[in-house]
């Protein structure tokens, strides 16, 4: 089933919530509170007493949402027409698999290969098992390697649109709000090593521009 609501909407569905009353909740509400703050370093900040994987958790819930919205904005301009294949720039293609439904790489349009990665993600979050949000239950050992694959995956959504939509962002006077949003990111991911640098090339002038690393 897509994830797309359809075209006329430009979001996606569904967008993931957590839990009101939760403490991943609780802690969604600080993020929130500490990116109105302006200081984004300070947002991504692991707060004192926290578990890493928890804060990681909750954040990763934020960001599928945020690049869902993002990437919704421009929707209308990224067809299997205009982008026949996933890229970040004329040197970096992404194809897809998923170790599970698509265990050989597959090359696809944007558009499908977002379908392809909106429903992943989704699944993952879902799963009680990955993505625990009932108080006392732990964490699994894996958690922290999934967690580091969606990061990964999630830029690629980034460096699509960068590379090849930028200019419809700008026409829709989103540069700001994608702008801070990849900020947001990038501080994150560098905060808890969770990209290889390799995986950054497609935007690293931008990277170095944004965070002075």
């Amino acid at each position: 089933m897509s994830i797309f609501a359809g075209k006329d909407s430009k979001t996606f569905r569904p967008k993931k919530n957590i839990p009101e009353g939760t403490h991943q909740y609780e802690l969604m509400q600080h993020a929130a509170a500490t990116l109105g703050s302006g200081n984004l370093r300070e947002a991504v900040a692991l707060p004192d007493g926290e578990d890493v994987n928890e804060w990681v958790a909750v954040n990763t819930v934020d960001f599928f949402n945020q690049i869902n919205m993002l990437y919704g904005t421009i929707a209308d301009h990224c067809t299997a027409e205009s982008c026949p294949v996933m890229s970040a720039g004329p040197r970096y293609e992404y194809h897809w698999a998923d170790g599970q439904n698509v265990k050989k790489p597959v090359k696809c349009s944007a558009p499908k290969y977002m379908d392809y990665l909106m429903s992943w993600i989704q699944e993952q979050l879902d799963d009680e098992s990955i993505f625990p949000s009932k108080v006392g239950v732990a964490f699994p050992k894996s958690f922290m390697n999934v967690a580091k694959t969606i990061f990964k995956r999630l830029f690629r959504v980034y460096g699509h649109i960068y590379h090849q939509h930028f200019q419809s962002v700008i026409s829709l006077g989103e540069e700001a709000h994608l702008n801070t949003s990849f900020k947001h990111y990038i501080l994150f991911v560098q905060e808890f090593n969770l990209i290889d640098k390799r995986e950054l090339q497609p935007l690293a002038e931008l990277i170095e521009k944004l965070t002075g690393k």
